[in-house]
């Protein structure tokens, strides 16, 4: 008997002793094919897909973008050697540890080899995500990507591309569960909008890296992923890789990584907005960290360079070439990187574009003081207690509340990445609660077909020997 067949095993076993699946309890309403449409089949897709299961809500489907083999990001945009998440984090396995990613590990190489892992590999996190989504059973509809969403008598009409071919499907409620991209996408500063596509990426695009093998690579941002951008290209070759920040150092994570503060992750939302707005302008001000170990697989390159106080001014194609004005001066590369990050105005995303100038982003909602302005911060969605969106216009765009944003858009929100493997434990059931609510009571106050009578079924007979006569037990004492 094979390893893979007893953790297999293992894991079904531990589903069978939660008890069977709850019947859907989620009344059907004409005209709707799903009542839970989930865009993006990565990790939090999946988890939020079979939570919902769990929870007697089992219409859902799972929409992704990508190809069956290019699951998630983990084998593709996805860069680092090894996870930032501490090994032992929580994930998708919501409480039951025969399915989280220790015991699918440990029951495949031992206790010894995960003592001795210090963070999990990005690879075995992707056939880990694989392996639960097969354990769990949610299916995920892959080459089917959503062009749009229509608000249509109360309920919400999909726009798909399924293969190359456009169809239409109704839902009652959506999630984006759409990762890093959030609301929004990569965020490209506008210098880079003159150059030709062949000669710029940002580190949110897939890379030909193979193909910078002897050239030599600008990169702007000096982040996880801009460090993680230039640790592959010069693995792969590249001549030398020039790293851009604008800051006097990098920020590098303590050791242990950050920790997650339960009580804030539970409450974060419920916090004023003064005080979230103040507690995610830290983080922004502060910068993103990286691992220390991030640090180490770049600078380990002799042909790599980190200019500090160096941002970048503008951009020119000059001879096949990319020149650089920097505040440290002029230099000229084979091919730029944006390791830039991300923005998340929902009027930036083509399927939001209906939708976009009714939901209310920060910005709408919350002035805060003049040291403390951000457009970035700003342009975030203002998200319910439910990760739902809300109304810039109170009363203008009702069915808003049924789109769940449980992406990166979250964090200004939550105050932490939503999404990400920590958010996961307390995230979806919160996620699950919300949309659980809203559909019951919209179901409670809907008119219901009156029910053909049941015939009422009599029980006497298993009791009628016991009932108490007094005509004939009295008579009995008596006698």
């Amino acid at each position: 008997m094979s390893k893979h067949h007893d953790v297999d095993r293992a894991a079904q076993e531990s589903l069978r002793l939660l008890g069977a699946d709850p019947g859907n309890w989620v009344a059907p309403v004409p005209g709707v094919d799903h009542d839970v449409a989930i865009i993006g089949g990565g990790q939090s897709g999946v988890t939020i897909a079979y939570a919902l299961r769990r929870a007697g809500i089992s219409r859902v489907t799972v929409i992704e973008a990508a190809d069956q083999a290019k699951t998630g990001v983990w084998r593709t945009r996805a860069r680092m050697n090894t996870l930032r998440t501490p090994k032992t984090r929580s994930g998708p396995e919501l409480g039951n540890p025969a399915i989280g990613f220790q015991a699918w590990y440990e029951g495949l190489h031992g206790e010894e080899a995960f003592r001795a892992i210090g963070r999990i590999a990005r690879t075995d996190w992707a056939d880990y995500i694989e392996w639960f989504q097969r354990q769990v059973g949610v299916e995920v509809r892959y080459r089917t990507r959503i062009a749009d969403i229509e608000p249509v008598d109360g309920l919400l009409r999909l726009h798909l591309d399924v293969g190359g071919q456009r169809q239409t499907e109704v839902v009652r409620k959506i999630v984006l569960a759409t990762g890093v991209e959030g609301t929004g996408g990569p965020y490209i500063p506008a210098i880079f909008e003159g150059l030709p596509e062949h000669l710029r990426a940002h580190t949110g695009h897939e890379i030909d890296f193979a193909g910078l093998a002897g050239k030599d690579v600008g990169i702007l941002g000096a982040a996880t992923s801009a460090l993680d951008a230039a640790a592959v290209a010069l693995e792969s070759g590249a001549r030398e890789v020039h790293v851009f920040s604008y800051r006097a150092e990098l920020v590098i994570q303590p050791t242990g990584g950050n920790v997650p503060n339960p009580g804030a992750q539970e409450n974060f939302h419920r916090l004023p907005d003064a005080a979230r707005w103040q507690n995610r302008w830290n983080q922004a001000n502060k910068g993103s960290t990286s691992p220390l170990d991030t640090v180490l697989r770049a600078v380990a390159f002799p042909n790599l360079r980190l200019h500090f106080n160096a941002p970048w001014t503008a951009l020119r194609e000059e001879d096949g070439r990319v020149v650089v004005e920097a505040a440290d001066g002029t230099h000229a590369y084979d091919f730029v990187i944006a390791g830039t990050g991300y923005q998340y105005d929902p009027r930036t995303r083509p399927e939001l574009r209906r939708l976009a100038e009714d939901i209310a982003l920060w910005r709408d909602v919350y002035e805060p003081p003049a040291a403390l302005r951000s457009e970035s911060l700003g342009a975030y969605p203002y998200l319910g207690d439910g990760y739902e969106l809300t109304e810039r216009v109170p009363g203008s765009a009702p069915w808003l509340r049924d789109v769940h944003v449980f992406n990166v858009a979250a964090a200004q929100s939550f105050g932490r990445p939503v999404g990400d493997i920590p958010s996961l434990r307390t995230g979806v059931p919160r996620l699950v609660e919300a949309i659980s609510r809203d559909l019951f009571l919209a179901d409670w106050q809907r008119p219901k077909p009156p029910a053909a009578a049941a015939p009422e079924e009599s029980f006497t007979a298993h009791y009628a020997h016991a009932v108490w006569r007094p005509d004939v037990d009295a008579k009995a004492a008596i006698g």
